[in-house]
């Protein structure tokens, strides 16, 4: 007996039967929200991967005649996006202690969960033929190079068809914060522009955890992306009063700024060390300004940063011998999440979204 196919009856009834569960499965597709609490994840790995970048010691040096170093970047993909569903992203720049597993990596696994793209910058392990010691790493591997990456960064994320370019937010850890702060300067975004391509796009939002405010800018224009600052009231590391200047010269620059101060929180409550217990020496005594050339020079010993012995000298003379205390604190780190949901929720117009 000849074998037939189904029925064109039965055909036509499968067809619209697939097209509407395709209906719905596009209906339902998850759009990038935040919750409260953060997803807990566990071991989600993220694809590392080599981004073409430089290594320009200080803002002056920014552009290709700067030496070209491969930025090491985790990347972890978001949840339900793809390219007719593109999501924000969020870059994550360490420390001077480099990568914390608890920290970084934990947060990047929560972001994709809930749908946010998220890149962590390994800086440190991208120049280790620079330096490993944590001493060398600090004279010799720049808040610049940290800010070269972070640009080349966020043009690779531009690229990833599951991201929209015009939403990806830079968040930085103590000496990461310094440089997510110093990234809103518009002088310096518009050179990393130039040398990787980005246009008109600039990160779209600025968060600084705990990171010390010893950089003022002579041109303090700014990129017009809003920023959010936040420190413990029990982080010595952390000049209250300098903050709040660093916050008003943003604004002064076009930049909408928030500070929020946990009260009894120590230096890296989402990090993790255990504590409060001291560690570190205190980087109060440091003044540096961003001139209009791009120029970095010490407002105490009036010299300019061009290399590491002047570098050296420099933090030699303004870095104290007194230690700041460091420990987790989930209590504060649930408070965190929830301001930095907020804050990103707004800055990449997730509400509209939904």
């Amino acid at each position: 007996m000849a074998q037939h196919g189904p029925l064109p009856g039965f055909r036509r009834t499968a067809a619209l039967a697939a097209a509407a569960l395709l209906g719905l499965l596009s209906a339902a597709r998850a759009e990038p929200a935040f919750t409260d609490p953060w997803p807990a994840v566990g071991d989600a790995a993220g694809r590392i991967v080599a981004v073409p970048s430089h290594s320009p010691f200080v803002p002056s040096e920014i552009g290709p005649e700067a030496p070209a170093t491969p930025a090491r970047v985790t990347y972890y993909p978001p949840a339900g996006a793809d390219a007719a569903h593109k999501a924000p992203a969020v870059v994550l720049l360490h420390g001077a202690a480099g990568v914390d597993e608890h920290r970084e990596p934990t947060y990047a696994r929560q972001l994709a969960a809930m749908g946010i793209g998220a890149a962590v910058v390994d800086v440190f392990g991208a120049r280790r033929d620079v330096a490993t010691s944590f001493t060398d790493r600090v004279i010799r591997i720049t808040e610049t190079m940290a800010l070269a990456d972070a640009y080349a960064t966020l043009a690779w994320l531009k690229a990833r068809p599951e991201i929209d370019g015009g939403w990806v937010a830079v968040w930085g850890f103590s000496y990461g914060a310094m440089a997510s702060i110093v990234a809103t300067n518009a002088a310096i975004a518009d050179r990393f522009a130039a040398l990787y391509d980005l246009g008109d796009t600039r990160f779209a939002a600025h968060v600084a955890f705990y990171g010390p405010c010893i950089i003022d800018f002579e041109d303090p224009r700014t990129t017009g992306a809003p920023v959010l600052m936040a420190w413990g009231d029990r982080d010595a590391i952390m000049d209250a009063e300098r903050c709040q200047a660093t916050a008003a010269t943003l604004r002064q620059g076009g930049s909408e700024v928030r500070t929020i101060v946990y009260p009894g929180a120590v230096h890296q409550w989402d990090g993790s060390r255990p504590g409060p217990r001291p560690i570190g020496r205190l980087l109060n005594g440091c003044d540096f300004e961003v001139e209009r050339d791009l120029t970095v020079r010490d407002g105490n010993l009036g010299i300019a940063m061009g290399g590491t012995f002047t570098r050296k000298l420099i933090l030699a003379n303004c870095v104290g011998s007194e230690g700041y205390l460091i420990g987790r604190d989930d209590a504060v780190r649930a408070r965190s999440d929830r301001d930095v949901a907020a804050f990103l929720s707004t800055a990449f117009g997730l509400a509209e979204r939904s």
